[in-house]
């Protein structure tokens, strides 16, 4: 081993160290002492003043050198001391183990040896060196460093692990880089097929239009499935009803409650020309629901009948609702004058089942159906938006109300269909539309449009006015709001209303004709409107109407 001081090498066999001191280490450092050769025949003194040249190879020829003077004082010592027995010989001192060629030899320099982790040299046994032989002699303690153990071997091992770890976790995330990109693309793919899908089933793609398809590319309205069903709020202490149809767009899920005035002109059973509100009470729900087909081009799947008791226990029943209303309701029930009112006009008004009953059917003096029309509207929105969105909950509540339902209409395809609407109304899904009517019940193409053609999906058809008498009327009552009842009393009466305007205020009424073929029309307008039958005269009618009618101070709508 390298750590070891080899003292017993070719031409080092006899010689002697000592302590010089101490490393860095605390390890003992030690310097060679020149042995004295003492006369062959007497013992080895190391302390002897009179020495033999030194022959390292042993060779058996003594050279001269000069004396050994450990302090280099210049004085001369005794030749130095052969450790094998050879002749003393004149030779120099050669601290490699290398011949001498002269008889002049460099001065030695003092020699350690640095004996790591011992405490002293140790010998080893080993063959001197051919004599004669030039070649140098080297020694373990001449390399120390080669075997030195490597204090830093275990900080490499570490740095290579390291490095290693560090690799594979930069490998492993690339892995998942390129995973996660695979999937996005994957799922890009899948999105995109499907958005495709969905415009080709909708007919939104250039190209694939048909002619009903409107500019701008919205879905064709051939394309759109809707389900319908019409309803009929009937006034059980008022009289009257008022209708809307419920639609659900499947494709475009969007939900509408479209208002039906009751002047909208259908055609009876018959043949006849009738209005709305004449043909729910003649006609019943099926007559009435395959005019309204008719008229509207649309496919209704059922009727439900909505009594008022009935609406006013579903209103309890979901926990009242909130709606903005637009006028001041007063109290049926309220027996003073000037009380105060049921409903409170404003927004975000909670009404209980009363109140929305009272709201639903309320029309002020001087105000259109339509107006009325808009709050049934406004109580069926809240209604829908307050239902519960599951269909068994809904059929639940169906059912409690203990109504009989139209046979096209079961319990649980009311509670299903009328589910999906809440679900809607409760998204932002959901809106109210009037159906536009002229004031003779027809349907302009223009007026229809918005509302047949877009929401319904259906062509407007009115029926042939030209074998309906035509009435025309003038106001001269003093009261506003007898017009728009006069023209509801002869639109359900089966005759054509043409508005003449309002009239300087007279006491008496007056139909009059101008064709004797029409003098019978005239008396059944003037017993449609309960007026006497004194009051039909021949005179010059207005425009083209068949019939005038001029309204006085006698007209009482309540008797007509």
């Amino acid at each position: 081993m390298n750590d070891r001081y080899d003292a017993g090498a070719a031409g080092y066999g006899a010689d002697q160290y000592e302590l010089v001191g101490y490393d860095e280490y605390g390890q003992p450092v030690y310097r060679q002492i020149p042995a004295q050769q003492a006369p062959q025949q007497q013992p080895y003194d190391p302390y002897a003043q009179q020495g033999y040249g030194y022959d390292p190879y042993a060779t058996g020829r003594q050279q001269p050198v000069p004396p050994y003077d450990p302090y280099a004082t210049g004085h001369q010592q005794p030749t130095g001391y052969d450790p094998y027995g050879a002749a003393p010989q004149q030779t120099g001192y050669d601290p490699y183990g290398q011949a001498a060629t002269s008889g002049q030899q460099p001065r030695v320099a003092e020699q350690t040896a640095y004996i790591p982790q011992q405490a002293g040299p140790a010998q080893e046994d080993t063959s001197a060196a051919p004599a004669g032989s030039d070649e140098r002699d080297y020694h373990t303690e001449q390399f120390a460093f080669v075997e030195e153990p490597d204090q830093d071997s275990e900080d490499v091992i570490d740095w290579l692990k390291f490095t290693e770890n560090r690799t594979e976790r930069r490998e492993e995330a690339r892995r998942r880089a390129r995973s996660r990109i695979i999937a996005l693309l994957v799922v890009l793919a899948l999105v995109a097929v499907g958005g495709v899908g969905y415009l080709w089933y909708a007919g939104k793609l250039p190209g694939l239009s048909d002619s009903g398809t409107e500019s701008g590319g919205t879905t064709a309205v051939g394309a759109q499935k809707r389900d319908v069903v019409v309803v009929h709020l009937h006034d059980t202490k008022q009289g009257g009803t008022s209708t809307a149809l419920l639609v659900d767009n499947t494709t475009t899920k969007q939900g509408t409650t479209v208002l039906l005035p009751n002047a909208l002109a259908l055609t009876s059973d018959d043949g006849t020309t009738t209005t709305l509100a004449k043909s729910v009470e003649d006609d019943g729900s099926g007559g009435t629901r395959d005019a309204l087909n008719s008229v509207l081009g649309t496919d209704i799947q059922g009727t439900w009948r909505l009594d008022t008791p009935f609406l006013q226990n579903l209103v309890d029943l979901v926990g009242n609702i909130e709606i903005d209303t637009d006028a001041d309701v007063p109290d049926p029930a309220a027996k003073k004058k000037g009380a105060a009112p049921l409903v409170h006009k404003g927004a975000d008004q909670t009404l209980s089942g009363k109140m929305a009953v009272a709201y639903a059917t309320y029309r002020a003096s001087g105000e259109s159906q339509n107006a009325q029309l808009e709050r049934f509207g406004q109580v069926m929105q809240g209604v829908l938006r307050k239902l519960s969105s599951d269909p068994q909950a809904a059929t639940i509540t169906v059912q409690t109300l203990g109504q009989i339902l139209d046979p096209s209409l079961s319990d649980k395809d009311l509670g299903a269909f009328l589910a999906k609407l809440a679900d809607l109304a409760k998204g932002g899904d959901y809106k109210t539309a009037l159906l536009p009517v002229q004031g003779d019940g027809t349907l302009t193409a223009q007026a229809g449009d918005s509302v047949v053609k877009d929401v319904l999906g259906g062509t407007a058809k009115s029926p042939d006015q030209s074998s309906a008498v035509r009435v025309s009327v003038q106001n001269a009552s003093g009261v506003r709001d007898n017009t728009e009842k006069a023209r509801v009393v002869l639109l359900n009466g089966g005759f054509t209303f043409l508005e003449a305007g309002t009239g300087t205020a007279r006491g008496s009424s007056e139909v009059v004709y101008t064709d004797p073929a029409d003098q019978e029309n005239a008396t059944e307008v003037a017993k449609t409107l309960g007026l006497p039958a004194g009051a039909v005269k021949k005179g010059k009618v207005s425009g083209n109407a068949d019939v005038t009618v001029v309204l006085g101070q006698d007209y009482k709508p309540s008797s007509s």
